[in-house]
């Protein structure tokens, strides 16, 4: 039930970043966002999906093209 609650949460952060990107046809949030709902899938424990989860929100932010 955890994995099902983290990914939920980032899929749904991810697909905000999907959007963004695509409006303001930004490629590093558009990716970042494509990553957030995609890797859930293919990650089972808690810990590293929100290890995970929180470097691929960060990047947008710290990489400024």
């Amino acid at each position: 039930m955890t994995q099902f609650l983290w990914g939920f949460l980032f899929s749904t952060i991810g697909g905000g970043y999907f959007l963004y990107g695509r409006r303001q046809t930004a490629p590093v949030p558009l990716l970042c966002g494509v990553a957030l709902m995609a890797y859930p899938y293919f990650v089972d424990d808690a810990v590293m999906m929100v290890a995970i989860g929180v470097v691929l929100m960060a990047v947008p932010f710290l990489y400024k093209s």
